[in-house]
């Protein structure tokens, strides 16, 4: 008897011992088990969307991750890029519903919230709080974290790599002899409605051209309604509420819809970088990772001449907390073995680590998302050390962007059913009446009416409030549907 109970505790030993030196699947219980095996190593696939620098940039990663820390883990990481975010969204659906000539799910695909969503409810996502415990989820931006919070009761399914905010893009050259003719500074551009001021200014002193511009109308919507202490979407548990504010509505109309028809705003190619680039604007908002796409050179009047950029914060409403909107895809890691899932979270820990994410992100314009690389100081220091080129006006969007985390909040909204439909109506509603009604102000003045006398023809409180009563009903509608 008491040589088995020696050789059964001897056995113990050696069991637990063995356990102790798995590699863990699970964050803070510290149990699972799962053990990856260099001399069998497991091949993961990514599917993205990346083109151009950004695709360059996630291909070095992927082929430096293969020859060091894939190498010595048994990772071998496949990226698979799909050409766009619509065609990635439809693979990513094709491969979920089985359709006819679909590929396999992948391991690990970049999406957007919605998108994810989807592939959330039909059960396909691993829960990334298996993987990532409490400290390590601390070491990334809250914010970034809960925007990936998806889960049917809150579980953590799409993990941060690079983020996007908002910032304002200025035509300096052309600023300049315009600002000192009128005496304003770009401090009168820190506001939405010093922007709306000063473009009145602007078509003055030009001869009626426009000032400014702006991408993702819908942002605007966003970031103004919590701006005031509101969400136009509140989502809870996957649910979205309308919460449509007149007093929001008003403001936006103010300072988007008649600087619009009144030729102080302008929108016409599909992003402001092209209207900035034709001299049809002097400044736009825009992302921070279409930096690099602001012109170095201006065509207009027949003429093409160079240009200097100045980047600066985003404006925010007068009145209201500063906001500022978080955007830009996370990837997601679908249910697989336990070897594969455990395989793609080492992945992209290694690939949110701060030097690889910077060297990934910020040469695109994109934010990195642990807390230690947003200090603007220590980013540069990283990027100096790494010898990457990254253009000066990507390095002003960054440091214009940055220096605002800190002090402002930044927000979007949780995914829900018919957001994506609901995201639709915000960006195009007001948009498509703006221009179309720029047009028949255009044709009034034309026909001798003047300038003041057409916008009130449409600036009228019976036309702002059927306005406000169809962009409730289309959300609304969206949402049901």
């Amino acid at each position: 008897m008491k040589r088995f109970v020696s050789i059964f505790l001897v056995l113990m030993f050696v069991l637990a011992f063995s356990s102790g030196c798995g590699e863990s699947r699970v964050g803070d219980a510290g149990e699972g088990g799962v053990v990856l095996d260099p001399g069998n190593p497991v091949t993961i696939v990514v599917w993205h969307y990346y083109n151009g620098p950004l695709l360059n940039a996630f291909q070095a990663s992927i082929k430096e991750f293969n020859e060091t820390i894939g190498l010595d883990k048994g990772i071998i990481v496949e990226g698979l890029g799909h050409g766009s975010v619509s065609e990635l969204e439809s693979a990513v659906m094709d491969s979920a519903n089985k359709e006819i000539g679909s590929m396999d799910m992948p391991n690990i695909f970049a999406s957007f919230a919605d998108t994810a969503y989807q592939a959330e409810k039909m059960g396909l996502l691993a829960d990334l709080g298996d993987y990532f415990s409490s400290q390590e989820q601390a070491e990334y931006l809250e914010s970034f974290i809960e925007e990936g919070r998806i889960g049917l009761n809150g579980e953590l399914r799409i993990f941060p790599i690079a983020k996007a905010t908002e910032v304002l893009m200025v035509n300096e050259t052309d600023w300049l002899p315009f600002a000192a003719a009128n005496g304003v500074s770009y401090d009168d551009l820190s506001t939405v409605q010093g922007i709306t001021r000063v473009a009145e200014l602007y078509y003055e002193w030009s001869g009626g051209r426009p000032l400014f511009g702006r991408d993702a109308i819908a942002n605007m919507f966003i970031a103004a309604s919590r701006s005031f202490g509101t969400e136009i979407f509140e989502v809870s548990g996957g649910v979205g509420t309308i919460n449509v504010d007149r007093d929001v509505m008003r403001l936006i109309w103010d300072n988007y819809y008649v600087p619009y028809i009144s030729g102080c705003f302008f929108s016409y190619g599909r992003f402001s970088s092209d209207d900035a680039k034709v001299g049809d604007i002097l400044m736009y908002v825009g992302s921070t990772s279409s930096a690099a796409f602001f012109p170095t050179e201006v065509t207009a009047d027949g003429s093409v001449y160079p240009v200097v950029a100045k980047v600066l914060p985003a404006p925010v409403f007068e009145g209201g907390e500063n906001v500022m909107v978080q955007q830009g895809a996370g990837m997601v890691v679908t249910k697989s073995s336990p070897e594969q899932e455990l395989a793609s979270v080492e992945f992209l820990k290694w690939f949110t680590d701060t030097q690889q994410n910077i060297e990934f992100a910020v040469s695109t314009g994109y934010v990195p998302v642990k807390l230690e690389a947003l200090d603007y100081d220590l980013l540069k220091s990283h990027l100096d050390g790494s010898g990457i080129e990254v253009a000066p006006i990507v390095h002003d969007t960054l440091s214009a962007a940055l220096g605002r985390v800190s002090t402002n909040e930044l927000y979007t909204n949780k995914a829900f059913d018919g957001g994506a439909d609901a995201r639709k109506v915000l960006e195009n509603d007001l948009q498509d009446m703006a221009a179309t009604d720029r047009a028949a102000v255009e044709g009034l003045i034309d026909g001798g009416l003047s300038r003041e006398d057409a916008v009130a023809m449409f600036d009228t409180e019976e036309r702002f409030e059927l306005w406000v009563d169809s962009l409730t009903a289309q959300l609304l509608e969206a949402v049901a549907g």
